[in-house]
């Protein structure tokens, strides 16, 4: 059997949206690829204690524990060894970061990161890592023309990921209508994520399922494959469990603040926003009242951007 290694690795950011990134001595497993640091986890340490520790040997920085979160648990099997990587987000630290071990380091904007300069495993981190700080959710649209409208305002403002929801529409005109957004967004290169049940999304040409919380509940494995994106709503604990087991690509958290379209609705506020996300190890887009101008706020509290509908629409 091959050896199994629990390794807590740190994406750490910079205030300028970059990540750094350390090569790999060419002796070791793997070695000439870059990876984003960390190290085994010692016996007795939990994932955040290894991190810490490792980051201050490798990089002579100090993690601070209130800004990092969890981001993805990876498990891949090599030849000669399986790896589990507990990947956390460092948002937060003290000190320079410095090659102790003389390792080369960079810090890259995550669009530049290239799969096939690192280990296969970090292939999954660098596809969530591309994701984009903004998604766009369409309004309620009473025509095709108001619809196209409403994804050419999106595009215009630089929206690189969209959900098409139309909750109240028959679902051969939302099918008609993805086909429509996909003309208006490919050239771009941005993506569509449907909302909508599993079985009508076979019939629907998007780059991914979105999954209301109801949905999500129903659902006993992930419902896409592994090339499709796969994202769902969720409200609370329950919810985001589910999400995590099943392998959801991101999810969508809500409602961080007070929404017109839920008026009294319980809000969790930026620190229920945190405390909630942060017992889960998948990338959570904070939703609800929410502005460009709020993303900042978002990813202190461990969020991986913001989710809109009257903010990228109007």
């Amino acid at each position: 059997m091959p050896v199994s290694i629990h390794v807590a690795v740190g994406v750490i950011f910079a205030d300028d949206g970059r990540v750094l990134v350390a090569k790999r001595p060419p002796e070791v497993h793997q070695g000439d690829l870059w990876e984003f640091p960390g190290g085994k986890l010692e016996a007795g340490e939990t994932v955040l204690q290894a991190l810490q520790r490792e980051l201050e040997e490798e990089l002579g920085i100090q993690v601070d524990p209130t800004r990092c979160f969890p981001f993805r648990k990876i498990s891949h099997c090599y030849e000669d060894r399986s790896v589990l990587l507990d990947v956390w987000r460092v948002n937060g630290y003290r000190g320079d970061a410095q090659s102790r071990e003389n390792q080369p380091l960079a810090w890259c904007r995550p669009e530049q990161l290239d799969p096939l300069k690192f280990p296969a495993a970090n292939n999954d981190i660098i596809r969530l890592l591309q994701l984009p700080g903004f998604i766009a959710i369409t309004p309620a649209c009473n025509s095709q023309a108001e619809f196209i409208q409403a994804i050419e305002r999106m595009l215009a403002r630089g929206i690189r990921l969209i959900q098409i929801r139309q909750p109240n529409l028959p679902l051969e005109t939302v099918r008609q209508w993805v086909e429509v957004a996909r003309q208006l967004c490919d050239p771009l290169n941005t993506r569509i994520m449907v909302n909508t049940s599993l079985d009508w999304f076979r019939h629907c040409s998007g780059h991914g399922l979105h999954l209301s919380a109801l949905r999500l509940m129903t659902c006993r494995q992930r419902p896409v494959t592994e090339e499709q994106l796969f994202s769902a709503s969720c409200h609370n604990s329950a919810e985001l469990a589910q999400a995590e087991r099943l392998g959801a690509d991101f999810v969508l958290v809500s409602p961080v603040q007070a929404t017109a379209s839920h008026p009294g609705a319980d809000i969790l506020g930026w620190s229920g926003f945190q405390s909630l996300v942060s017992r889960f190890s998948i990338p959570a887009y904070a939703l609800g009242g929410l502005s460009e101008t709020d993303l900042e706020l978002a990813r202190q509290a461990g969020a991986l951007g913001i989710a809109s509908i009257s903010a990228f629409s109007h």
